[in-house]
């Protein structure tokens, strides 16, 4: 973020001549020829276009100032931060056993003629877990919840709502298993089409129980045309979803729930139903994160003394998440230093370091003169001849 900084001169090149020519006519009104093939504007257009040089520069310095005066401060800006995303790992078929993907897998973007891959890290494990729908329950709005496991079992045409539909009114699915961050598919096969409403606009939301409260689910594609004729829904499962127990059936929850219509949207005038019901997991979606984990990084050795700083070869710094891990050698293995943000409360033993995340530079305590002349140290400092290492740290982010 580039700080606001004022114009302190604004005036440009043109203005520049502009006035010198007014000068002319007010000093030397013996000059009457102005116009660019004369030597004087020549030299007036030459010296403008320097001085404007020169307030272009002059307007940049308060914004150096300002820098220089919120890092006395102790204010510095905002770390570097990594690009992320949410991205869809799909399956090329349902599977009977759960899929794991370890954190890390790596996805990259299509490279093209200009430009190279962008690569993207998973942030945590993703599990795809099989699912398989065991309850088919209505729930009318202010109203018993019924049981139609049986009903749809026995090939019955299940009515999903109230005969005249009211917002409110919902179809519950009960799955084997809760399915946090899977994508899944509601297979849906209907003879009867709801009444009244348009296939491209239903006035419904798929919802997921997290063992508290009803979460909305996105949804992607629908070729049922809003549970009008057989075809799939797919919905994207949040990451809390939970088993929970809803009408004496512990089960992984999902519904579809009728809402009030928007202004000019057609409303169910007669409910859809259902005869058969299937539920299956095509995917899942995981956070990935434009950072990398590097390990074992080398930054020197300490030389006793206070103040010392090292850098990185490969900055930026990432702080979001877990902070990087520094070591010191020492007789009993490598000991762990903390990463602070300032040294303001370090004890004389307190193995302390600060870190610029933009430029990658660590930095141990300094020791402050006091008025006596004596130094006060701010923190311990690493003995002379000790190795120094960055064992674990993430990097990435910037311009692609």
């Amino acid at each position: 973020m580039v700080l606001p900084s004022p114009n302190l001169d604004d005036r440009r090149f043109q203005q520049l001549v502009d006035e010198a020519k007014r000068y002319v006519q007010q000093r030397a009104p013996e000059w009457t020829d102005h116009n660019v093939s004369d030597p004087g504007v020549t030299l007036i257009e030459t010296f403008a276009y320097l001085v404007d040089q020169l307030l272009y520069r002059l307007n940049r310095v308060p914004e150096k100032n300002y820098l220089a005066f919120l890092d006395l401060l102790g204010i510095r800006l905002f770390p570097p931060s990594a690009a992320s995303a949410e991205v869809d790992f799909w399956l090329s078929a349902p599977q009977p056993e759960p899929v794991t993907l370890t954190e890390g897998t790596e996805v990259t973007t299509a490279a093209g003629e200009d430009e190279d891959a962008v690569v993207f890290a998973t942030t945590g494990e993703l599990r795809i877990l099989p699912s398989e729908l065991i309850r088919l329950v209505t729930a009318p709005r202010g109203g018993d919840q019924t049981d139609r496991t049986n009903a749809l079992a026995e090939g019955r045409d299940v009515p999903c709502f109230q005969t005249t539909p009211e917002p409110g009114d919902a179809l519950l699915f009960g799955l084997t298993t809760a399915v946090p961050r899977c994508v899944v598919a509601v297979r849906l096969d209907s003879r009867v089409e709801g009444v009244g409403v348009d296939p491209r606009q239903p006035p419904l939301v798929w919802e997921a129980w997290d063992g508290t409260r009803w979460l909305r689910c996105e949804t992607g594609e629908d070729t049922t045309g809003g549970l009008n004729r057989p075809g799939e829904v797919i919905v994207y499962v949040p990451a809390s979803h939970t088993a929970s127990v809803i009408g004496g059936t512990h089960a992984g929850w999902l519904r579809c729930r009728v809402v009030p219509p928007e202004p000019g949207q057609p409303f169910y005038s007669e409910s859809p139903t259902v005869r058969e019901a299937a539920v299956f997991t095509v995917g899942g979606t995981m956070t990935v994160e434009h950072a990398e984990t590097v390990t074992d990084v080398p930054l020197g050795v300490s030389e006793g003394v206070a103040g010392q700083t090292f850098r990185l070869d490969r900055p930026p710094v990432l702080l979001e998440g877990e902070p990087p891990v520094v070591e010191v050698s020492s007789a009993d293995g490598w000991q762990r230093w903390q990463v602070v943000g300032h040294f303001g409360r370090s004890g004389p033993e307190d193995r302390h370091v600060r870190v610029d995340a933009t430029s990658g530079e660590f930095g141990f305590a300094p020791a402050l003169r006091e008025p006596d002349g004596t130094l006060r140290p701010c923190g311990a400092v690493p003995p002379k001849g000790a190795q120094v290492r960055v064992a674990r740290y993430r990097t990435g982010g910037g311009p692609a």
